[in-house]
Parts: C-alpha cells; sequence; structure tokens
C-alpha cells in the first residue's frame, strides 16, 4: 500500500489486521451526516460522544470509502474502530 497522503487528510490503520486507509472527504462527510441524521456538520464533534455501535461502523464505513477502500470493514474490534476514527478525523483538521 503507498502512503498516505497527509495533504488529503489520509491516514492508514490497521483493522482487523490488515492495513487500510481512511480520509473524510466531503462524500464521506456527506455519508456520515446522512447516518447519524446531522442538520449540520458542525453538530459531528458532540454527536460522535454518544454513537451506537451501528452509527460507529456507519462512520468507519464512510472513511473507508473516502480512502478509496471497500467499505466492508471485518471482525474489528470496538477499540480499533474508535482509534481509526479519530485517527481520520484528527488528520482532516
Amino acid at each position: 500500500m503507498p502512503p498516505p497522503n497527509p495533504a488529503r487528510g489520509e491516514v492508514v490503520v490497521t483493522l482487523a489486521g490488515n492495513p487500510r486507509r481512511l480520509c473524510l472527504t466531503l462524500g464521506a462527510l456527506a455519508r456520515i451526516e446522512g447516518a447519524l441524521n446531522l442538520a449540520d456538520w458542525r453538530d459531528l464533534p458532540a454527536r460522535m460522544e454518544t454513537l451506537s455501535a451501528r452509527e460507529l461502523l456507519a462512520v468507519l464505513a464512510a472513511l473507508l470509502d473516502g480512502g478509496g477502500e471497500p467499505a466492508e470493514v471485518g471482525p474489528v474490534t470496538i477499540p480499533e474502530a474508535v482509534a481509526a476514527v479519530a485517527a481520520a478525523l484528527a488528520a482532516s483538521a
């Protein structure tokens, strides 16, 4: 896998033992807004504090898609998913 492009906000994380590229693109942000029923992207930080497991997987899938990866996550642990989402969001700042 080529190294991530930090100018795009890409990160490579390990999920279920495999390196995966994540990126918060405009399309990924729109998918996340829809999955979390957000009226405005500025509501995202507060909403991230109360995600259900289903919502966490939806956010992770959107970020994988933004990174050009298949959205299927596989047997990922909750700590892996949370760390991956946090890394992707931090890289986009």
